[in-house]
């Protein structure tokens, strides 16, 4: 990964929420114990069903639980320890910074309160609009106010984020860390993101580079 890839005519920069930013280990735990399994359990069920190509709330079917009706907050300690310092590396490299995911109402305050300050925050609830549908990312595009190929999406699906992205005309950043992303594989004959991460230790360093370490 260069600065030339990332930064050249980029306009914008949007995070996904879980799993990007979030790590939604103390989420899936708690919905365990309110379902009355265990966080192995849904853990590995969770597993199972992406492996698969399902969508993860199978998982619930697959353990024989209803899904609980309440949906965890999110806290500062759920942020990676790399997001806050990444998000700030991108507004110093002068880009709109923006936050969109599938998230329920009222996430936007929760990332705002956990620290999360950028140009935009928005959850897919308040939008009326989710992933993977194009729609979700051309009203992300719409919110940088850029032309679609200046707007990088970074996010750790292929299917829900990298796929979509890619195909309403952004540019793309696979984030290869939690489960989607160790169990999901690109296609042998489909068009790789334009950048894979470890994690956004590597992003921060690139656009601290490109701004001579502000």
């Amino acid at each position: 990964m260069t600065a030339g890839l990332v930064l050249t005519d980029l306009r914008a920069v949007v995070f996904d929420v879980g799993e990007t930013l979030v790590d939604e280990s103390r989420a899936w735990s708690e919905q365990a114990r309110v379902a009355g399994v265990t966080p192995f359990s849904l853990m590995a069920a969770i597993g199972s069903v992406i492996s698969q190509g399902r969508d993860h709330r199978d998982a619930w079917a697959l353990l024989g639980a209803a899904p609980p009706d309440s949906v965890p907050d999110i806290g500062r300690g759920d942020l990676y320890p790399d997001a806050l310092e990444c998000l700030r590396a991108v507004g110093q490299a002068g880009l709109v910074v923006g936050v969109a995911g599938n998230q329920p109402s009222g996430a936007e305050v929760a990332l705002t309160t956990a620290g999360v300050h950028v140009d935009f925050v928005a959850a897919s609830a308040t939008w009326g609009v989710a992933k993977p549908s194009l729609a979700f990312f051309r009203r992300v595009v719409a919110e940088t106010q850029a032309d679609p190929h200046r707007v990088f999406y970074v996010g750790d699906r292929l299917d829900n984020d990298i796929r979509p992205a890619r195909a309403a005309g952004l540019r793309t950043a696979w984030l290869r860390r939690g489960p989607w992303a160790y169990l999901q594989q690109p296609h042998a004959d489909e068009v790789r993101p334009d950048i894979e991460l470890r994690d956004l230790t590597q992003l921060t360093e690139v656009l601290k580079r490109s701004t001579g370490g502000r």
